[in-house]
């Protein structure tokens, strides 16, 4: 049935031909988690106000949507879906002015911190190794290693539900532990990132010690969502999930990893059913030994 996306994609046609219009797209081809059926459509402006335009003629014409980064984050299921997939992968620019970086929404994270390493720019080496996109990473305020977005952001360029563009300054993101004002719906479209001159040998050195705890520690050999579940208060997701037992339980080809209880993994043909299934369990067992209810930190679109 026709509930208007034909009329939205001909006049896209019409107003930016060169966004790009993939209909049918699995999102297998566009997680990390290599999880998700095909939505109804993928678009992929190619500039800001293409972009604009199709958060604000998605709305008008309650189409239902969601944005796409990098997928880094996401847990999809397998099968049809009703929804547009509206990509930030072309909003990709990055520009440098005095201490500051100005980049598009779609940046992956390790590319800024290469970026601020060039510029000898300190603040981003944390994000080396991350590998969603700045204005994902911005909506959850993602972190590592004791850094967070929210402390490097300067000001958010937004495109609100009713299609209004707004320039939110860094007081008023509500940053907290993953979490932001932009969990709300919109989309971020760019930000500026205020970081501090520093000293290029100790910036690369920072960043190399990183990765390589990365590699030491997490499974990067295996496809996943990075960390499965948000940190409880006063305690870490992974210690509890261990301190369980679950390390290596497994529900068809999800598996929460052998080295590191806080990642969930797969094995290779795992299903968002797995998946889900497996975190139902996790939640199950830490809420049941331990009296911790874990949240999820990965996006569920079902």
């Amino acid at each position: 049935m026709n509930d208007g996306l034909d009329r939205l994609l001909a006049d896209l046609r019409g107003e930016y031909p060169e966004t790009g219009v993939t209909l049918g797209e699995p999102m297998s081809r566009h997680t990390t988690f290599k999880i998700g059926g095909p939505v109804r459509a993928l678009l992929e402006p190619k500039s800001i106000g293409a972009f604009v335009w199709c958060v604000r003629e998605l709305e008008g014409r309650e189409l239902p949507y969601f944005i796409l980064g990098n997928g880094s984050n996401l847990l999809i299921s397998d099968g049809g879906h009703k929804e547009v997939a509206l990509s930030t992968a072309r909003l990709d620019t990055v520009r440098v002015s005095g201490d500051s970086l100005i980049c598009g929404a779609g940046v992956v994270l390790s590319r800024l911190a290469n970026a601020a390493l060039g510029e000898g720019l300190t603040g981003l080496e944390f994000a080396h190794g991350i590998p969603g996109t700045l204005g994902g990473g911005i909506t959850m305020n993602a972190g590592a290693y004791g850094g967070e977005l929210g402390d490097v952001v300067e000001s958010v360029t937004f495109v609100e539900r009713d299609g209004q563009v707004r320039v939110v300054p860094k007081s008023e993101c509500a940053f907290a532990y993953r979490s932001s004002r932009f969990q709300k719906g919109g989309a971020i479209l760019s930000a500026t990132l205020r970081l501090r001159p520093g000293d290029p040998k100790a910036i690369k050195a920072k960043m190399e010690e990183l990765m390589e705890a990365r590699r030491e520690k997490q499974p990067l050999n295996y496809p996943s969502a990075g960390s499965t579940f948000k940190r409880p208060e006063g305690d870490y997701a992974s210690r509890l999930i261990d301190q369980c037992g679950l390390k290596g339980l497994q529900v068809g080809g999800a598996q929460v990893s052998e080295k590191h209880a806080g990642f969930i993994v797969n094995l290779g043909n795992a299903t968002f059913s797995d998946v889900y299934a497996l975190m139902a369990m996790v939640v199950t067992k830490v809420y049941k030994e331990t009296g911790v209810r874990l949240e999820p930190e990965v996006k569920i679109i079902v």
